[in-house]
């Protein structure tokens, strides 16, 4: 008694399909490119053609033997040759009797119970169930197509029949008349032979256009697998692939284009960085060489320096370290990743803008003791780091009190998210205004100032990242005025308490 598998198992032929198709699906996933889409234009016209084929086959097959068939129904047997057939079967007629029939089809009666009695010189067709359904007065006509006794393929209509002959079979039998399929066999062999040349040149065709489509297609697809490997080997970003036209390889060739060009404005940019904060790094860390220089030089040699002198010096390093600390700082700010784009996202939370301006007045009314610094602060709400924000309006803050003078004045207006800090200093002249947030720039007249140049671009950065503007512009009567707009609402959000 055999054993049924295991319950879950598989059976060893469905192991073996799955294993076969994987494998395939292996080997098709490894073709390059051009052979997988010349492999399925193959595919894809092959099965166009074979489907054509086959229809026509069909279409002709069944033609041809709607006209047999029309030519057994136009066929009459004769009462006498029905008679001679009737003797033949009972015996009454001697079997070496040879009575000519004026046709070419093959007649026999076929009685109720199954028997056939064929005509003269002819291969008796045994009787099929629909024939005795005839015979026995069970349908009106049957048209089948069988084979004789030699297995010659032939097509058999079979009508019922009435008359003195079924006095010795019954009250009726059926007559049949048979003709050889050759008529519709040899054609649709021909046929065949034919639509197979023609499939065979169809698909060796439909390759070869396919490969021709293939690599010519591909050609954008090449020339830009080769600008990318040229820029993976040499890193040369100003490769550029000519793009014509608006399909998706012009497209494609088109954003490539703009993705070296933004890394090669990204490659000069990270270049200029570091040139411009190896200038600013090498102005400090000058001087605090010489200054510690000073000092060890003077404890060297036994010849310690004033007390004045050596606190002067120690100040003056104190101001170094702070100015390094200080540049150092804002090139990490810079440097910093943002965690959002423009405008942020619902990951970035909402800070209460005035409060963070409050604080920065608390910072700029330490740093200018003597100044007076006045506020007007409306309540207003944006999303944004707040250590960014603080960052921005603290250095806003800075710039209005460093160039303001010892007893001047300083305003700082928010209202509808637009923080307003105007000075009375100097003011920054017409033509320099375009370059204030340019990073390491510094007006000619405040580089003996201490800073870094980086300040307003931290601000800038900040304003782009919450989504919001800032500007900086002579304001009327002299002095500066900064202008940072950031959207936002007058009242907090429901989640925030």
């Amino acid at each position: 008694m055999s054993e049924a598998p295991a319950p879950g198992a598989a059976a060893p032929e469905g192991g073996a399909w799955r294993r076969l198709k994987a494998r395939v699906a292996h080997r098709y996933r490894q073709l390059p490119l051009r052979s997988r889409l010349a492999l399925l234009t193959t595919v894809a016209v092959a099965f166009a053609v074979a489907v054509s084929a086959a229809a026509c086959w069909l279409v002709t097959r069944d033609r041809l033997t709607e006209q047999l068939d029309e030519s057994l129904a136009r066929q009459s047997v004769p009462a006498d040759i029905v008679q001679a057939l009737g003797d033949k079967c009972t015996g009454s007629l001697p079997g070496n009797v040879w009575l000519g029939l004026p046709t070419d089809y093959t007649i026999q009666i076929v009685t109720p119970d199954g028997d056939v009695c064929t005509s003269w010189s002819k291969t008796a067709i045994p009787a099929q169930k629909s024939d005795v359904e005839v015979a026995r007065g069970q349908s009106k006509q049957a048209i089948h197509t069988t084979r004789t006794n030699d297995g010659r393929e032939m097509r058999v209509l079979t009508r019922a029949y009435r008359g003195a002959l079924t006095d010795r079979f019954g009250p009726q039998v059926g007559i049949s008349v048979a003709t050889p399929m050759d008529p519709v066999t040899e054609p649709l062999s021909q046929l065949a032979l034919i639509l197979l040349i023609v499939t065979g040149i169809g698909v060796l065709g439909a390759a070869t256009a396919g490969l021709w489509v293939a690599r010519a297609g591909l050609k954008p697809v090449d020339r830009l697998t080769e600008a990318v490997e040229r820029v993976a080997r040499t890193e040369d970003l100003t490769v550029r692939i000519p793009a014509e036209g608006e399909d998706e390889i012009a497209r494609l060739s088109r954003s490539f284009n703009s993705m070296t060009a933004a890394l090669a404005s990204s490659r000069d940019l990270q270049q200029q960085l570091i040139a411009d904060a190896g200038h600013e790094l090498r102005t400090p860390l000058t001087s605090l060489r010489t200054n510690i220089d000073l000092l060890v030089r003077s404890e060297q040699s036994g010849r310690p320096l004033p007390a004045d002198d050596k606190q002067a010096l120690l100040a003056s390093v104190k101001a170094q370290m702070g100015e390094l600390a200080a540049l150092i700082g804002d090139l990490q700010e810079l440097s910093r990743t943002p965690e959002a784009g423009p405008g942020g996202s619902a990951s970035v939370p909402v800070v209460a803008l005035h409060d963070i301006v409050d604080s920065a007045l608390r910072r700029a009314r330490l740093r200018g003791p003597s100044l007076d610094i006045t506020a007007e602060l409306d309540p207003w709400y944006v999303r944004g780091e707040p250590a960014a924000l603080e960052r921005a309006v603290v250095n806003l803050m800075d710039n209005a009190v460093k160039f303001s003078a010892a007893d001047g004045a300083v305003e700082v207006g928010l209202h509808k998210g637009e923080l307003r800090v105007r000075d009375h200093g100097p003011g920054i002249p017409e033509e320099e205004l375009p370059h204030v947030f340019e990073r390491f720039w510094r007006s000619p007249s405040a580089r003996s100032l201490p800073g870094s140049g980086l300040g307003l671009s931290i601000v800038a950065r900040t304003a782009y990242q919450a989504g919001g503007t800032v500007e900086l512009r002579a304001a009327p009567g002299g002095g500066t005025e900064a202008l940072l707009s950031l959207p936002g609402a007058a009242s907090p959000p429901p989640e925030l308490p």
